[in-house]
């Protein structure tokens, strides 16, 4: 259970300091820009060596973030036609360092009692896919058109399902060209984007498990627009599901995808992915925890 300070969430960024590069490592070519879209400062990290060009939090190998919250999400853009790889210390309640990886490198899944390594499938997937011919079509680099994304990692689900280990903390982030970073967050709340908060107090969200972005992680949705038209949102592993999954994407369409006329069965799928959020249950004392803030 996370200590008190990192209740409700931890912004990562934040904490740390990031800008300050004194509590957090870079090296090669990574530099802080203001983004006209985000209204805000995020970090770019490029370069052709993924090994040679990162942001890493903590400062050394040495020290731990000792981060406890289930979720981790990470608020990112990888760069059009490039490749991005993303590195996560993570301690077992068995006192073993994991490390898990996901990037567009990765053509496909290993993993060893120590490293699991996921492909990162930046195509837009129809329907659940899990690899198969359709998922190595989505295989490489990053498109054009990529987009702002909010990537939620449940961090214990991913270690129990893949290795059979007890999730404890967090230790260690390591961010590698090419991607453009927002944020960092960890969390045991689930946050519903795109929600207002009086949105979510009319849809009682909370006795859901679910709590608005908190409005230092939130994408700037501007007036008329739907947050799903213009940005991913990707859950790992996807709500329901008790078997591991060997890729990291995007499972269902957004909204404006879903056609009215479409079969039951294909939309009874897709509404069950796009609402995956409303069926997870948490803490009810960290919810309210989360309102009072």
């Amino acid at each position: 259970v996370p200590a008190a300070w990192q209740r409700p969430y931890l912004n990562i960024f934040k904490h740390f300091r990031v800008e300050e590069w004194k509590r957090s490592a870079r090296e090669g070519d990574v530099a802080a820009l203001t983004d006209a879209r985000l209204k805000g400062t995020v970090y770019r990290i490029r370069g052709s060596l993924p090994a040679s060009n990162y942001l890493q939090l903590p400062r050394t190998g040495t020290q731990s973030l000792g981060l406890a919250g289930r979720y981790l999400y990470l608020l990112f853009r990888p760069m059009p036609r490039k490749h991005f790889v993303v590195h996560l210390d993570v301690v077992t309640q068995e006192n073993q360092v994991v490390r898990i990886s996901f990037s567009t490198l990765f053509k496909e899944f290993k993993s060893t009692a120590t490293w699991l390594q996921f492909p990162f499938l930046c195509g837009p997937a129809q329907g659940s896919l899990r690899g198969g011919a359709a998922g190595r079509d989505l295989v490489g680099a990053a498109p054009a058109d990529a987009r702002w994304t909010c990537l939620v990692l449940d961090l214990p689900s991913i270690l129990s399902l893949h290795l059979g280990r007890r999730h404890s903390h967090l230790k260690g982030v390591k961010l590698c060209s090419n991607l453009l970073v927002k944020n960092l967050c960890t969390s045991d709340l689930l946050f519903e984007p795109g929600v207002t908060l009086s949105e979510a107090r009319r849809a009682d969200l909370a006795c859901r498990g679910l709590a608005p972005m908190p409005r230092e992680m939130a994408f700037p949705v501007p007036k008329g627009q739907k947050w799903h038209d213009l940005y991913d949102y990707i859950r790992f592993p996807s709500e329901g599901s008790n078997l591991p999954q060997d890729s990291i994407q995007k499972i269902c369409p957004g909204p404006a995808a879903v056609s009215e006329d479409a079969q039951p069965v294909t939309l009874t799928k897709a509404v069950r992915d796009r609402l995956s959020l409303v069926h997870q249950i948490t803490s009810p004392k960290a919810v309210s925890a989360a309102w009072r803030r």
